[in-house]
């Protein structure tokens, strides 16, 4: 995807955000992420967009550091100000990523073409992962366009699935994991060897990766990305596991982005 895209991306999935918070009522429990309450979603992804937007404003050499989550869910605006304070964190960022200088050059913690790129695509994912958490709050499930969450669960498997410190350790070795989003045709395969995920994108014949997988996980885009990154179960995702689920259960256990 552009840089463009991913910032009309972030665009709407941050409005969409607050609106189903505001929905929601700031009390209401977000089912994917207890304990928090939509108050706490609000004060998480508003510290978020606001830490991220530094690094485009201050041009750090490396990635800044940020309070523990308990003092980020202890800042923000008061209650009464929450959606406000948020929404103006949101134009902010949105702001400061469309105007940015191309050749920007800044801390980021994921291979990228380039900075901008990088933040673009992490703030629009992780903008619109939250607003799934916003929407669990009233019972309902959102639905992305295929590409993009396709290239969600790329970001997911190719960028967090290689860090370090998402590795499952040597009781995860010989599995394979083929992850197939259907309606785009993006396919990819997830091997652990000595204790270490090797991700890649699965190119060859559609056959090739399934005869060699021990569990398939697939379904519609949407479904897959908002089942791997842990906000909804496979049945309410509409997604199909196939096979030994080994690999997965240590994916799951293991690939658990958090902020820390």
């Amino acid at each position: 995807m552009e840089i463009a895209e991913y910032l009309d991306a972030l665009r709407s999935h941050g409005r969409l955000l607050a609106d189903a918070a505001e929905r929601a009522g700031l009390e209401a429990t977000v089912p994917p992420c207890r304990p928090w309450l939509v108050k706490d979603l609000l004060r998480h992804t508003g510290y978020v967009h606001r830490w991220a937007a530094r690094h485009i404003t201050e041009c750090p050499a490396s990635v800044i550091d940020g309070p523990p989550e308990e003092d980020i869910l202890r800042a923000g605006a008061p209650d009464p100000e929450l959606l406000g304070w948020f929404r103006a964190g949101h134009a902010a960022l949105v702001e400061t990523l469309s105007t940015a200088d191309p050749a920007v050059a800044c801390a980021t913690f994921m291979p990228a073409p380039s900075p901008l790129a990088f933040w673009a695509r992490r703030q629009a994912h992780e903008t619109a992962i939250h607003r799934a958490d916003a929407e669990s709050a009233s019972g309902t499930v959102p639905e992305y366009a295929p590409e993009f969450a396709a290239d969600g669960i790329d970001e997911l498997i190719l960028g967090f699935g290689r860090r370090r410190k998402y590795q499952p350790g040597p009781g995860g070795d010989g599995g394979r994991l083929r992850v197939l989003a259907a309606d785009t045709g993006d396919a990819w395969l997830i091997e652990a060897q000595e204790g270490r995920l090797h991700p890649h994108r699965d190119t060859g014949p559609e056959t090739d990766g399934a005869e060699g997988a021990g569990c398939t996980v697939s379904g519609p885009a949407t479904g897959v990305y908002l089942f791997l990154w842990n906000r909804a179960d496979a049945a309410r995702a509409g997604v199909a596991i196939e096979g030994d689920p080994g690999l997965l259960a240590s994916w799951q256990a293991s690939v658990q982005v958090r902020w820390d």
